[in-house]
């Protein structure tokens, strides 16, 4: 937080500070109508009349940890903190309007040579692309460089099929983990929403488990969800032995991760490597192959529109063209 305080000023709000050059308190009137407007308002205004004052447009550095100050408590400015560590040495220093699309080719090759992948190299660059978007929004800076970012690879997923995931349920000797993969299958949800998940938003009575939380809190989409037998037994039966407001708890507690837990289930069901994510790539694909209506598994998924959903999964379901290449069997005789 910017070392600023809020006013009163004419029958409404104002913020002030004291200039780091000058020594001398500044104050702006505000056009907000509630103290928590006026504290989002103060921020932008001081960003916008400090950046101007210097009559320069500020370095990375400072736009990034700006931007990871604004998000707050949510998980990418935590991921922000570790990609900072590979960004900012490159390009800290620079004003953002200098950069080039040679500095982020010289970025990516760098990282590539060290052996990071080119999924983690994307993602790094994507985040310097947020924060200078998000520059821009504020005014901090009038225009936000385009971040050239090497193409990102399709991910190999793995689909399990029916008796695999039934030999992984199997293959969880420890409650929590079992609980977590027949959630994972049954609900199509990320581990993340099922380890935030408490025992407020599951609803017997309504047959549904509520995994959205605030905006605030989380940026991905999460989905409020009917529950299947399956999931619904071992709900029942994990609530009888409840020790905490957490559904998937571990000594009374919550669950970070359950990485090894996973991978243990993982050995013990002999179905080769697959990682925690598959799960859900699983549930998707699974409900497409047996004909669910596109729209209804982008509500599963949490997704925001089917186009996200179909952009992810659509390969999987060659058939669903099977009419468009029937049409081009110039061999039949069309008898209409």
């Amino acid at each position: 937080m910017p070392d600023i305080s809020l006013g009163r000023l004419r029958g409404g709000f104002c913020v002030y500070w004291d200039d780091a050059d000058s020594g001398k308190r500044r104050r702006h009137q505000l056009k907000a109508g509630t103290v928590r407007e006026a504290e989002a308002e103060a921020i932008e205004v001081y960003r916008r009349e400090t950046f101007v004052a210097r009559k320069s447009a500020p370095i990375v550095s400072e736009i990034w940890n700006a931007y990871r100050e604004d998000l707050g408590d949510k998980p990418t400015a935590i991921t922000m903190g570790w990609t900072g560590k590979a960004i900012l040495p490159h390009f800290g220093a620079l004003r953002s309007d200098l950069i080039e699309r040679s500095h982020c080719r010289a970025y990516a090759d760098m990282r590539i040579t060290e052996g990071k992948s080119i999924g983690t190299v994307h993602t790094e660059l994507g985040h310097l692309q947020s924060a200078l978007k998000w520059a821009e929004k504020v005014r901090m800076i009038d225009r936000a460089t385009h971040i050239f970012r090497p193409s990102k690879p399709e991910s190999d997923k793995r689909i399990l099929s029916r008796g695999e995931a039934a030999a992984l349920i199997d293959g969880a000797f420890e409650p929590h983990i079992r609980l977590a993969i027949i959630l994972m299958l049954g609900t199509a949800a990320r581990i993340g929403s099922l380890l935030d998940l408490t025992w407020d938003r599951v609803s017997f009575e309504g047959n549904n488990i509520n995994l959205r939380l605030p905006d605030t809190v989380t940026r991905k989409g999460r989905a409020n969800v009917p529950m299947n037998a399956m999931v619904r037994a071992a709900l029942s039966s994990a609530q009888d032995a409840a020790l905490s407001d957490y559904v998937v708890e571990y000594a009374g507690g919550p669950i970070k991760s359950i990485r090894s837990g996973f991978q243990g289930a993982v050995a013990r069901s002999g179905i080769g490597h697959i990682r925690i994510h598959d799960i859900r790539h699983t549930a998707a694909v699974t409900m497409l192959s047996e004909g669910v209506n596109m729209t209804k598994v982008s509500q599963m998924l949490g997704h925001s529109n089917t186009a996200t959903t179909f952009k992810v999964y659509g390969r999987y379901l060659p058939g669903h063209m099977q009419d468009a290449a029937d049409v081009l069997d110039f061999t039949r005789i069309r008898t209409a």
